[in-house]
């Protein structure tokens, strides 16, 4: 018979993924994958890195890392094959760690589906990406509280969300974000009753030169955005009540930073 020291033991689930890209006969191609445990890595043309997470969901305990490594040259898409669910937390938090390095004059379109947490979530994401000299990236992360559709809010979570692009040991983008009870009842002094936002931060030299295309795609009745030249840096900034037209903006806005079709998950 178990015992209720038995019964506790919750099984939490582990996975990681991990894979190195580089230019060979004048393409980039896959050169070494690594996964274990509930994280995995599909690549499809393109190339086309698609992670997955086959234990459905993330819960108190879990803990996925995810890691990209680029050859000088290369230009790789990433994203996730379906949104991330962070469930709610018996105890502990789950751990998330996204770690991507960018050789000289390499191009990474980070483009993760949405995260959606629901109430009583706890989570810790960490997404660092360190650029060698001459590379670019696109970053996007949206947050989505609760699924609308199916009535469900959220009352209490314990989020935190911490975003780096680096060269040379030089922070270029810098952000930490925090979700609690007390940010979850501010009203307008926090999301302002928006349910799910995003960002989406372009690193290059020229990404400037695309705010009058983020900000004349980014907006709509039911979305709103704002967007921000800085040297070498483009971010914009959306919100709505719902995921569904934050997702409809993010890919306007995606399709007008970068050239090509979206990732082949996003448009199924």
């Amino acid at each position: 018979m178990n015992s209720l020291t038995d019964l506790d033991q919750h099984q939490r689930s582990q996975g990681r993924a991990q894979a190195r890209f580089a230019v060979a006969r004048g393409s980039t191609r896959l050169e070494r994958l690594h996964q274990q445990g509930s994280a995995k890595l599909i690549v499809l043309p393109g190339p086309e890195a698609v992670f997955l997470n086959t234990s459905g969901g993330l819960t108190g305990g879990d803990r996925l890392e995810l890691g990209l490594t680029l050859g000088s040259g290369a230009r790789v898409t990433a994203t996730t094959q379906t949104a991330e669910r962070v469930y709610r937390a018996a105890s502990g938090s789950a751990a998330i760690s996204v770690g991507m390095e960018l050789g000289a004059g390499a191009h990474l379109d980070w483009l993760p589906q949405e995260t959606i947490l629901f109430d009583r979530a706890a989570a810790r994401r960490r997404t660092q990406i360190t650029l060698a000299e001459g590379a670019t990236c696109l970053m996007c992360e949206s947050v989505v509280l609760g699924r609308a559709a199916m009535g469900e809010r959220v009352h209490e979570a314990a989020f935190t969300d911490w975003r780096l692009v680096q060269r040379d040991g030089r922070p270029l983008h810098l952000e930490a974000l925090t979700l609690d009870a007390a940010r979850l009842a501010a009203g307008a002094a926090g999301l302002a009753d928006a349910r799910a936002f995003a960002t989406l931060v372009l690193v290059a030299p020229d990404a400037g030169d695309a705010l009058g295309r983020a900000r004349a795609v980014s907006g709509a009745d039911d979305v709103q955005a704002a967007a921000t030249a800085l040297p070498g840096r483009l971010v914009v900034r959306m919100m709505a009540a719902d995921g569904w037209p934050l997702r409809r903006a993010l890919m306007r806005v995606i399709r007008a930073l970068r050239p090509g079709p979206l990732p082949r998950v996003w448009q199924m």
